[in-house]
């Protein structure tokens, strides 16, 4: 069942090709204020490695260099340009005339960075951490209430709000790992650990493979989280694992055997310090992480034989299961299930920009506070630096820059179930991309989804 879940791969520099946008000049002035360095050859991210013989360190230098494209291909380049898209016969759904989602955007981060109002980039640590303690509150308030009426009506009822606030104890450890809680590193490392071992989640293990999601998001083989597979794998797959894979609800159980495994093709464990998931310099993060999630597991254990397996499991262990529905419903639909299809890239046509302008926002009725309104998600993948509490005014403010790059969520009424078909759907259509092109789009196959017909 690892194989339900998606793989991590580093960040390789990449060449600058910058084709002509379709969607028509937008003209901007340039602004002084870049996204951390400014680099005028019109490369939008910039990753350095230095990798020395086995049983050497390994280095890394993380840091992002943006900015706009200075130049654009002839229009001679153009023809060029669809033979990379889908590869020489590949599909391409048909989008509203005159907006080509996968072509590269007439604005950078810059232009968007300097819509946002300077006081949503200020991360206040008082406010993060009146979250976390109302979040604790509630979880230890929800289980004594159980505990206390002791109902077979209150049960389940229990388990989807304690799963939900499990959740949501997760976003404010992702926040944490991001940076966006507080700028005390120490802090952030402390409270995140807290608040993931808690719901059995290695802190920095799951935190630099997350990092790298970000870094390559849109990427068909370099992002992390629940990009598509290439054909060629694909049809190497097993009929049991295809049917897990793309049928509810079992995908929506893959979180944890993602964590211990990777994807078809890959190896690592988010568990193992030697994993070819993190360099050196790195061990000594997932050894700790690795010893919390291990003294949190042997508690439980020991909770087993104080209260009971059953007890256990009703207080603990079925609102784990209603959290990792949560997490892997939400993380697939930011960059699944869209109406029209969304574009997905390879070598040339990638950059930073353009993947995470593939994500997609959601509506999530009550839940977007309870969940700390991750469901503002374009914006936080392109500045993950931002806290969650200023994630929608960055949003509101960025939209008139993003135009038509930005997709406006579907409202929701106050429980969010109309997310339950785009999930179904979105299962029963996306199964691979082509082997072949730098611009790909999901593609079906009719022996899941009953049609005939390649989407």
């Amino acid at each position: 069942m690892a194989s339900w879940v998606l793989s991590e791969c580093g960040l390789k520099p990449l060449p600058q090709v910058f084709p002509r946008p379709r969607a028509g000049p937008i003209s901007y002035k340039p602004s002084k204020i870049r996204f951390l360095h400014s680099n005028e050859t019109g490369t939008d991210l910039k990753f350095h490695s230095k990798r020395v013989s086995s049983g050497c360190l390994r280095e890394r230098n993380w840091g992002l260099k943006v900015s706009a494209p200075w130049r654009v291909a002839s229009v001679e380049g153009e023809e060029e340009r669809e033979e990379r898209i889908n590869g020489v016969n590949g599909f391409k759904e048909e989008e509203e005339p005159g907006f080509d989602p996968g072509a590269p955007p007439p604005f950078n981060l810059s232009n968007i960075r300097a819509a946002i109002p300077k006081h949503c980039w200020v991360k206040d640590p008082w406010r993060s951490v009146s979250y976390v303690v109302r979040d604790v509150v509630v979880v230890f308030a929800l289980a004594a209430a159980a505990v206390y009426l002791n109902k077979w009506f209150v049960w389940p009822l229990y388990w989807a709000a304690q799963g939900t606030m499990f959740w949501a104890l997760f976003v404010l450890g992702h926040d944490c790992g991001h940076g966006s809680f507080s700028n005390n590193h120490k802090l952030n490392s402390v409270v995140g650990h807290l608040l993931h071992s808690s719901i059995l989640v290695p802190y920095h293990g799951w935190r630099i493979s997350h990092r790298t999601h970000h870094q390559n998001h849109g990427h068909v083989e370099n992002d992390e989280s629940w990009h598509p597979l290439p054909e060629r794998i694909y049809k190497n797959l097993d009929n049991l694992t295809k049917s897990f894979r793309f049928n509810a609800p079992f995908p929506l159980f893959a979180y944890p055997f993602y964590l211990w495994g990777r994807s078809p093709g890959k190896t690592g464990s988010h568990f193992d310090p030697n994993s070819d998931l993190f360099v050196p310099n790195e061990r000594k993060d997932v050894i700790t992480s690795t010893v919390c999630w291990t003294a949190m597991a042997a508690l439980l254990v020991g909770l087993g034989f104080v209260m009971g397996p059953g007890q256990l499991l009703k207080l603990y262990g079925v609102p784990y299961w209603v959290f990792v529905m949560w997490l892997d419903l939400v993380t697939y639909l930011h960059h699944h299930g869209h109406g029209d299809k969304l574009p997905w890239y390879r070598g040339k046509e990638w950059s930073y920009l353009r993947g995470g302008l593939t994500t997609i926002d959601r509506d999530y009725g009550l839940i977007n506070n309870i969940h700390h309104d991750i469901g503002t998600h374009v914006i936080h993948h392109l500045f993950p630096q931002i806290p969650h509490y200023h994630l929608i005014e960055a949003t509101e403010a960025a939209k008139p820059v993003l135009g038509k790059y930005y997709r406006e969520p579907q409202k929701s009424l106050p429980l969010p179930f109309h997310l339950i078909g785009s999930l179904i759907r979105s299962l029963k259509q996306d199964h691979y991309v082509s082997d072949s092109g730098d611009v790909v789009y999901y593609r079906t196959d009719p022996k899941i989804s009953g049609s005939s017909k390649l989407k």
